[in-house]
């Protein structure tokens, strides 16, 4: 089971002049996305027993994530405003004092021995206690289990940029696998190339970097031969979960593949990579192509 760790939240959606309520999340779409893509997915992040929480515990339900390791309090849902400018999402967190901001080790139980991989990321890294109790888990697991990381830089949400890159300097030398934008590199390593910086990251302990950049695709930087996939042409009704999705798309092909496993990420190919990336870049335009973070079911990518 691949386990995804970190934030859900309600987007609030402009449409037809109003705010439509959707289920998101950085790291709650790529668990939906890794359901619904037909791999065995679990989701850990504490869940409001508020209205929301509902919304939220529907598409986990529907697309047959493991909810069994997600806390249920009284605390209530973080909302994030989203506005949109040519289809590029922008958001303002309501956050303080949430469900999720205020997890702690105590919430977490045992990770049964069904988990096989660890994936975690987006602002749910940022504030403690939160973002202390997934860098605790992380450290505590990733000898033994393959752990991707996207950390989804939202400078706007950082209040301490120096704590926050201290807690990534930390963190992504534990990972197998980093995803980074443009824009997140140039924030890591600002004045550096985009490969400059990814290989920065690299050499502190990474064993491969994924630089997405939208319309210009996703390239994978490891120790080999940089690998390229091209974004696939589609139209965008608006950006909202398209990395997340991609995200899905990449860890869903490495399990097909066999080879999502800390010996099989250390022995992995430029083929079984640029497989990953194509079926990450598929399926994230599926999700820009309609509104909101929809990421694809498994029977529209074999139709796509």
């Amino acid at each position: 089971m691949i386990l995804c760790a970190g934030e859900s939240l309600i987007d609030m959606v402009p449409q037809d002049g109003v705010f439509r309520p959707l289920a998101g999340g950085a790291v709650y779409n790529t668990a939906i996305a890794l359901g619904r893509l037909g791999r065995d997915t679990g989701y850990l992040w504490p869940i409001s027993r508020d209205p929301f929480g509902d919304v939220i515990m529907r598409p986990l339900t529907e697309a047959g994530v493991n909810i069994d390791l997600c806390p249920r309090t009284d605390r209530l849902t973080t909302l994030a405003l989203v506005t949109l400018t040519n289809g590029e999402a922008q958001y303002s967190f309501y956050d303080e004092g949430s469900a999720g901001r205020m997890m702690n080790s105590e919430d977490i139980a045992p990770l049964p021995d069904t988990v096989t991989a660890l994936f975690a990321g987006g602002i749910s890294l940022v504030p403690d206690p939160c973002g202390a109790t997934i860098e605790a888990l992380i450290t505590e697991h990733h000898d033994r289990l393959p752990v991707m990381i996207d950390p989804n830089i939202r400078p706007f949400f950082i209040t301490d940029p120096d704590a926050y890159r201290a807690r990534l300097a930390r963190l992504l030398p534990m990972a197998d696998i980093v995803k980074l934008s443009s824009d997140d590199l140039e924030w890591l390593h600002p004045g550096l190339s985009p490969e400059d910086a990814a290989r920065q990251v690299l050499a502190a302990g990474a064993k491969m970097v994924l630089q997405t950049g939208g319309e210009s695709g996703a390239k994978a930087i490891w120790d080999g031969p940089t690998v390229s996939a091209p974004a696939v042409r589609t139209t965008v009704a608006d950006t909202i979960g398209a990395g997340d999705t991609f995200n899905a798309g990449v860890l869903a092909s490495l399990d097909r593949q066999g080879i999502l496993s800390k010996s099989g990420i250390a022995a992995i190919t430029e083929d079984q990579i640029h497989v990953a990336l194509t079926l990450g870049a598929k399926a994230a335009a599926i999700t820009v192509s309609r509104p909101g973070a929809n990421p694809p079911w498994e029977k529209e990518m074999t139709a796509a």
